[in-house]
């Protein structure tokens, strides 16, 4: 039995270093399979198997070909606009390029081209074998203007229909006029805002040249009341001693007049009176006590130099609009504006009702030319802006309409409507400045006067077109009319997305041209009644 135990172990030590050759072989084996594999990979001028960017196979493509395509790919996803949509009141399209959105492709498709080339041997063969089998998808790093997004929302904000309108007051002669507001919707604009950069980044061009994506965004909103009225606040704002009007020579400075303004009744019964809920108006008294001495009795001298002027045409054999038109200019002719301080038409206009004289005139309404209220009185506020604009002053709120209108050309329009939209904008310049508006024989003029500075810039106003769109044809039956019979109601007209810039020259040469807004307008539809 001992002599054979030393065969059994010589066998079993034998078997055991076999093994360990063949476990060492194998190793070499595939140790020199993955140096060949790594070796020929890193010498590979393509991208590995099973990479996506974007969602876009790139496999064994170039970086030069891998870049084509995804540019490719992207220019078809931003070239299609974004459909807004308010149910069935409000549609709007979002063009992708007005907020200049690019993508990072370079260093996206660098990224793709590095994956099993940019580690120690294993862990490449690892990458490029898991990529091969599994995939791996790089996303691009975007970039757009915030800026120019945010004032695209604010203007959808101030279109869509059905507003909240806040609780406002104005002062009309000895009575303070408070409207307790209306309940209505306010936009959703950071929900508006993440559904738009989500439905870029989630564009598909295959789908888009296939027509099978959707490209309509549903508006949130929410339903509001106006915020209840604050008296105290409205008593603060409007309460004032009376201060007259005077100016020094050295440093040249006016200071207007101030009438004196209060309650005329106490603050307990104001309360009592705006506590009836019945009411979405309600009125107090007030008591005023005029300065001794105002800034048209200070004479011209305070206001020597033309700064701007601007006029507009209107059909003065329109009564009811011509009246408008004078009405509001005149509430705006002779008020001055203080360096820093800020105007605001509605405000300085007030609510345009028929007690003031205000009469029915043609305004459009949901893509129609209807009768309403005051009809015009955005004539008053863009020839305003456009006089405002060439003095060189800040404008700090202003829209443009959902339409062109006849007086101004598109671009350069301001619209106003009470308690919804205001026509802002501050005395930037160095002196006070004074507002003559004048509306007779067909014309509306603004000129604005003050004190001339060290630099007058010569100002103009450059609008361009950058997209015109097209108008439809509706068709209404009309019982009335003889079977057949057509009878238009109302002329199309184009839409179009103007931009317009101010130019600032010195003697001639340009010093500045900068973008002043970027505006959309929609097309009027031609209206045909026809017979059945």
């Amino acid at each position: 039995m001992s002599t054979n135990e030393p065969k059994a172990d010589t066998k079993t030590k034998n078997k055991k270093l076999w093994k360990i050759i063949i476990i060492t072989l194998i190793f070499i084996i595939l140790l020199l399979f993955s140096t060949i594999f790594s070796l020929l990979n890193l010498s590979k001028q393509t991208i590995a198997k099973g990479v996506c960017i974007k969602g876009i196979d790139v496999s064994n493509l170039t970086l030069e070909e891998a870049t084509n395509k995804i540019n490719e790919a992207i220019n078809i996803e931003l070239m299609q606009p974004i459909q807004l949509s308010y149910g069935e009141d409000y549609t709007t399209d979002f063009d992708i390029h007005q907020i200049d959105y690019t993508y990072d492709v370079t260093n996206s498709v660098t990224e793709a081209y590095n994956i099993g080339k940019d580690n120690n041997i294993i862990i490449n063969n690892y990458t490029l074998l898991a990529t091969a089998f599994l995939g791996k998808n790089i996303e691009i790093t975007s970039h757009y203007n915030e800026t120019s997004l945010d004032n695209i929302l604010d203007d959808i904000a101030s279109k869509i229909p059905g507003l909240v309108v806040q609780a406002s007051y104005y002062i009309e002669g000895n009575e303070l006029f408070i409207d307790k507001g209306q309940s209505g919707i306010a936009l959703k604009k950071e929900a508006l805002k993440n559904d738009i950069l989500q439905h870029i980044q989630n564009r598909n061009a295959t789908e888009i040249i296939q027509n099978s994506q959707e490209d309509i965004i549903e508006i949130q909103v929410d339903n509001l009341n106006p915020e209840p009225i604050d008296l105290d606040k409205i008593y603060a704002e409007v309460h004032s001693e009376p201060q007259d009007a005077y100016y020094i020579e050295q440093p040249f400075q006016i200071f207007k007049e101030k009438d004196g303004v209060d309650f005329a009744i106490s603050m307990e019964e104001a309360k009592a009176i705006i506590a009836d809920e019945t009411k979405t108006e309600y009125t107090i008294p007030l008591k005023l006590t005029p300065a001794a001495k105002t800034i048209d009795d200070i004479g011209t001298e305070a206001f020597p130099y033309e700064i701007a002027f601007f006029s507009t045409k209107y059909d003065a054999s329109n009564k009811n609009r011509s009246g408008n038109l004078k009405i509001a200019a005149d509430k705006i002719n002779g008020v001055v504006l203080m360096p820093g301080e800020e105007f605001s038409f509605n405000e300085v206009v007030g609510k345009r009702t028929i007690e003031d004289g205000y009469t029915n005139a043609k305004i459009y309404e949901n893509g129609k030319v209807v009768d309403g209220l005051a009809g015009g009185i955005c004539q008053i506020s863009s020839t305003l802006y456009n006089a405002v604009l060439l003095a060189n002053l800040e404008i700090t709120q202003r829209r443009n309409h959902s339409y062109t209108t006849s007086y101004v050309p598109a671009g350069r329009d301001a619209t106003v409507v009470y308690g919804v939209q205001d026509f802002k904008f501050k005395n930037s310049r160095t002196y006070p400045i004074k507002f003559e508006a004048n509306v007779a024989n067909g014309i509306v003029e603004f000129r604005i006067h003050g004190i001339k500075e060290e630099i007058e810039y010569a100002i103009k106003i450059i609008p361009v077109t950058t997209q015109t769109i097209p108008y439809e044809t509706q068709y209404v039956p009309d019982p009335t009319l003889a079977p057949g019979q057509q009878v238009v109601t109302q002329a199309g007209h184009s839409g179009y997305k103007v931009t317009t810039y101010l130019e600032k020259r010195l003697a001639g040469t340009v010093i500045s041209k900068e973008i002043l807004s970027n505006d959309s307008y929609n097309a009027m539809p031609t209206i045909v009644n026809i017979g059945p």
